[in-house]
């Protein structure tokens, strides 16, 4: 891939896509001198970018929808910015450097894909039935409160973070929720067994219905074309109004792979987030950066500062991969995980658990160094363990009060710091 100058202020910077990577770049570049004079939004939804991370809470009518709005259409024009909204774009027309949409051409001298990413569709009979949704946008958000409002019962496939939200939400709306998770337990990706284990406990006991290892055979139909139940490959058969899919995510690279650029699970990019096309970058989840593609805020922010000063800075910032922490947005459960889910043979496992209140915490350290922890109640230190693994701090003055947290262990790192990996070199 080939690195470009930065955009001058004459350049007009198309954007196609107005959620929360697009929205966040805005703010990094009309801050930047080298701004283009000239600037494009196009949304496909109705309202400008909002915080999508908040969609769970306002499912669980804890917000208001007006809350989760990042700005409104006054802030676009007070910063030059022309916003195109519930528009979709049709085309984009590589060779002459032109965007077509529903409404519009508009030509483009640096092009960004911002398009996200939706809800992947579980290859299963009857998934095209009535009453089978995502949870993505403010619409369903809005869509699926309706419906629990209403008692409907409900089935969430998929006992990640978002399928978990998504259940917690419509329950605290009234609906009657099965979860069903095809691994063993719940949020397999982050949790070992025991944290696992402690939060199917609590969401059983709010009134949720878990299955674990559950394979769906197939979508039953009402005779109408509207669901009546899933059925699973053991036999079992639950009965549903509605189905909400979070099995993960499909990105929208259709766009760039109809404008001929190099694609594979996503647009493919550089480290300075630029295509196999040097006038055009791809950002967030609809992009891929080497076998990477992207679901989480915390990547897709430095993505966006990398891009910034690609197009509007000295173009020396550059992409790099780097480990990211998960934390559950339920009301009244607090949990915070990252690294490994599972111990290594060379790993020192430390862990606590207090089961009355539950409270558990496990530590993985090799070599005096933490790189995972999964802490499910007390969670206030999560951000100093994980800054300690980022920087690769030797823990090992402070092993006997690192499960106590940051206070406890903290105080023995500064009686005992570590010695300095260039004494030790020296020596």
């Amino acid at each position: 891939m080939i690195a470009i100058s930065r955009c001058s202020s004459d350049d007009h910077l198309v954007i196609i896509g107005n959620g929360m990577a697009s929205h966040r770049l805005l703010e990094a570049v009309v801050k930047l001198p080298h701004r283009p004079k000239q600037i494009t939004v196009i949304g496909a939804e109705a309202a400008p970018a909002y915080n999508r991370i908040l969609l769970s809470p306002l499912l669980a009518d804890e917000m208001t929808p007006s809350a989760l709005s990042l700005r409104d259409t006054q802030w676009y024009a007070e910063q030059g910015i022309t916003l195109h909204l519930n528009e979709q774009v049709l085309e984009i027309d590589r060779n002459d450097q032109r965007v077509v949409t529903t409404c519009r051409t508009l030509a483009y001298d640096r092009l960004v894909i911002a398009t996200g990413s939706r809800p992947t569709l579980p290859e299963v009979p009857g998934i095209s039935l009535n009453g089978v949704y995502g949870f993505r946008t403010l619409q369903d958000a809005d869509t699926l409160a309706k419906l629990a409002l209403q008692g409907d019962e409900c089935v969430v496939v998929g006992g990640g973070l978002l399928g978990l939200e998504a259940a917690e939400g419509l329950r605290k709306r009234g609906a009657s929720v099965s979860v069903l998770q095809r691994g063993e337990r719940l949020m397999n990706r982050q949790l070992d067994s025991m944290a696992a284990g402690l939060l199917e406990t609590t969401l059983a006991q709010r009134g949720l219905n878990i299955f674990t290892h559950a394979r769906i055979s197939h979508f039953e139909d009402d005779g109408a074309g509207s669901l009546a139940a899933v059925v699973l490959e053991d036999g079992q058969r639950l009965p549903a109004q509605s189905v909400i899919v979070a099995t993960g995510i499909t990105p929208n690279a259709e766009l760039g792979h109809q404008a001929g650029l190099a694609t594979q699970r996503a647009i493919m990019v550089d480290d300075t987030l630029t295509t196999s096309d040097p006038r055009i970058h791809a950002l967030g989840e609809c992009c891929q950066f080497k076998q990477h593609t992207y679901g989480l805020v915390e990547p897709i922010w430095r993505q966006v500062d990398v891009l910034a000063n690609t197009l509007c800075g000295d173009g020396s910032a550059r992409y790099r991969e780097a480990p990211t922490a998960t934390k559950l947005k339920i009301s009244g459960v607090a949990l915070y995980a990252f690294g490994p889910t599972e111990a290594a043979p060379e790993h020192e496992v430390l862990h606590y658990s207090d089961l009355e209140s539950g409270d558990y915490r496990r530590l993985l350290l090799r070599n005096g160094q933490l790189e995972g922890a999964v802490l499910y109640g007390d969670t206030h230190s999560g951000p100093w363990y994980f800054a300690q693994a980022l920087a690769k701090t030797d823990l090992g003055a402070c092993r006997q009060a690192l499960l106590f947290g940051e206070a406890d262990a903290n105080a023995l790192l500064l009686d005992n710091p570590p010695t300095p990996l260039s004494t030790l070199e020296a020596a």
